[in-house]
C-alpha cells in the first residue's frame, strides 16, 4: 500500500505483503478490516478461521497474532508456520538477494574490531536492535538497552507470559500497529516485557517503544513531555515500579490501592526494598551498614540500608582532569571513588548526629560497609553538581575495570565470602554527552555473547574493550562472576 520496505510483514491466511508494525500500520489495518463486525453475535466456526490474524516478520521470522496481542511461538499440528519459515528463508538464499544475503553473511562474520557496517543503508550490527528516539527519550534507550543485557533480569521478563489483551479506546493521537491497551488499566510490566522481547529478535529495523513511553507517562508524571531527563532517576523510577507491580499490582490488585499502601514510598533506596522480594530486589538488591560515632561520647549506632545501587561522589582532588590523556595530577580511578564512598567521614555542621546518649546534636563521624553484595552491582558517577543556582557537571575521566572488580576490601565481613565470589565483569555502562543534566545526549555500551556494542538510540554499533574503556562513564552495571563448578560449597 505504501510501497514501504521496511519490516514486511506477510498474512498467513491470504499471503498478502504489508508494512509491520511502528511504520504505518497497514498489517494491522489489514487484520482490521478482515474482522467479523460486532454487530454479528452469532460468529459460525467456518466465520472464524477466515479471520487474518496470524503473520510473520519476513526479516526476523518471528510470528505475531494480533488477537493474542503478541508474538507466538507455539505452530499447527502439521508445521505450517515453520513451513513458511523455512520458504521465506529459501527467497532469502535465492539468486534474487544474493547480494543482500552476502552483507548479512559478511555483518555475522565480522571481528571485534569491525567498522561501522552498512546494510541497506542503514548502520546496523549483528542481530542487535536499536530504539526509536521518540523526542529527547535517549535517557530511557540507553537505560532500557543496559537492563536488556543483563541476562537474569532480562530472562525473567521475556518468560513471564503475556497478560489478555486490554479492551479500550487509545488516547489521544497514539497509534500503536499491534497494541489494544485500555486507558486506565495499564501495565508496565508488560510493557517492559514486549519491549525486552523486541530486542535481540535480529531485526535491523529500530524498535519503537511508543507503548511503554505512553505507561511511562501514565505512572511516572515527572517523566511527561519531551525534555531531557536524567538517567539515574528514569532507571530507579522504572526498577521501583517494577517492583511495586510484581508484588501484586497486575494480579488482580489495582496500581492505586498498590501506591496508596505505599505512600511515602519515595525513589530512595528504602522503597525497593519494601514488600516481598521481587526479580529487582534479588537481581540489584544488596545491604550497607551504616556506622555513626559519636566524637563526644564515643556512643555507636548502626543500621541497616537496603540498596539497588551505589552513587559515588567524583573525590574533589579529581574534578578537573577532563580527559584520559591529561598529564596533570592522578588519573581518577573506580576504586578512588568506592573508598571516598567508604572511608570514614566526620559529617559537617549541617549533618549534625543526634545523640541518644548525650541527648543533643553532636559532632560525628559515618563509615559505611557492605554487609551483602547484589548479583548485579549498579554503580552510579555523581557527575551532577548544584552550585548555587546551576546545575553543573563533572566531567572528569574516570578509569573503571572491564574484568574483575573486587569488592572484597569494602565488606563488612570479607572472611566469610569465597575466593571469587566479591569479583564483578562489567556488562554495561551508560554515558551522558554534554555539558548539562537538562540537556546533551545519552549512549549505552553494552556486552551481549561476548562482543561490545554502542547504542545509540536506533543505531547500533560493533565496538571493542578499548572504546569502552575509554567512556567517560555516568552509570556502571557489574554482573557477579559465576564461581567454577569446582569451587562451590558442599
Amino acid at each position: 500500500v505504501c510501497r514501504s520496505n521496511k519490516s514486511p510483514w506477510v498474512c498467513l491466511t491470504c499471503s498478502s505483503v504489508h508494512c509491520g508494525r511502528y511504520v504505518n500500520g497497514h498489517a494491522k489495518k489489514h487484520y482490521e478490516d478482515a474482522q467479523i463486525p460486532v454487530t454479528n453475535h452469532k460468529k459460525t466456526e467456518k466465520q472464524e478461521k477466515v479471520q487474518h490474524t496470524v503473520c510473520m516478520d519476513c526479516s526476523s521470522y518471528s510470528t505475531y497474532c494480533y488477537r493474542c496481542d503478541d508474538f507466538v511461538v507455539n505452530d499447527t499440528k502439521l508445521g505450517l508456520v515453520q513451513k513458511v519459515r523455512e520458504h521465506l528463508q529459501n527467497l532469502e538464499n535465492s539468486a534474487f538477494t544474493s547480494d543482500r544475503h552476502r552483507k548479512r553473511k559478511l555483518l555475522e562474520n565480522s571481528s571485534l574490531n569491525s567498522k561501522l557496517l552498512k546494510v541497506n543503508g542503514s548502520t546496523t550490527a549483528l542481530c542487535a536492535t536499536g530504539l526509536r528516539n521518540l523526542g529527547n527519550t535517549c535517557f530511557m534507550n540507553a537505560i532500557l538497552q543496559s537492563l536488556s543485557n543483563i541476562q537474569q533480569f532480562c530472562c525473567y521478563f521475556k518468560e513471564l507470559p503475556a497478560v489478555e489483551l486490554r479492551n479500550g479506546k487509545t488516547a489521544g493521537r497514539r497509534t500503536y500497529h499491534t497494541r489494544s491497551q485500555g486507558d486506565n488499566n495499564v501495565s508496565l510490566v508488560e510493557e517492559f516485557r514486549k519491549t525486552l522481547c523486541a530486542l535481540w529478535q535480529g531485526s535491523q529495523t529500530a524498535f519503537s517503544p511508543e507503548s511503554l513511553f505512553y505507561v511511562v507517562w501514565k505512572i511516572m508524571p515527572n517523566f511527561r513531555g519531551y525534555q531531557q531527563q536524567d538517567a539515574h532517576e528514569f532507571m530507579r523510577y522504572l526498577l521501583d515500579h517494577l517492583h511495586l507491580e510484581l508484588q501484586g499490582g497486575f494480579n488482580g490488585v489495582s496500581r492505586s490501592v498498590i501506591l496508596q499502601e505505599n505512600s511515602n514510598l519515595s525513589a530512595s533506596n528504602k522503597c525497593c526494598i519494601n514488600g516481598a522480594s521481587t526479580v529487582v530486589t534479588a537481581i540489584f538488591g544488596g545491604i550497607l551498614q551504616n556506622e555513626v560515632n559519636c566524637l563526644i561520647c564515643g556512643t555507636e549506632s548502626r543500621k541497616f540500608d537496603p540498596f539497588l545501587d551505589l552513587s559515588l561522589d567524583i573525590p574533589s582532588q579529581f574534578r578537573n582532569k577532563r580527559t584520559k590523556n591529561q598529564e596533570s595530577g592522578p588519573m581518577c580511578t573506580l576504586r578512588d571513588c568506592l573508598r571516598s564512598f567508604t572511608d570514614l567521614e566526620e559529617l559537617d555542621e549541617t549533618e549534625l548526629y543526634m545523640c541518644h546518649k548525650c541527648k543533643k546534636k553532636q559532632k560525628s563521624t559515618k563509615k559505611f560497609w557492605i554487609q551483602k553484595l547484589p548479583k548485579v552491582l549498579c554503580l552510579h558517577l555523581k557527575r551532577f553538581h548544584w552550585t548555587a543556582y546551576l546545575r553543573n557537571k563533572v566531567d572528569t575521566y574516570v578509569e573503571f575495570p572491564l574484568r574483575g572488580l573486587d569488592m572484597k576490601c569494602y565488606l563488612l565481613e570479607p572472611e566469610n565470602s569465597g575466593p571469587e565470589s566479591c569479583l564483578y565483569d562489567l556488562v554495561a555502562v551508560v554515558v551522558h554527552h554534554g555539558s548539562g543534566v537538562g540537556s546533551g545526549h545519552y549512549t549505552a555500551y553494552a556486552a551481549h555473547e561476548g562482543r561490545w556494542f554502542h547504542f545509540n538510540d536506533s543505531t547500533v554499533t560493533l565496538t571493542d574493550e578499548e572504546t569502552v574503556g575509554k567512556a567517560k562513564a555516568y552509570i556502571l552495571f557489574y554482573v557477579e562472576r559465576q564461581a567454577k563448578p569446582g569451587a562451590e560449597k558442599l
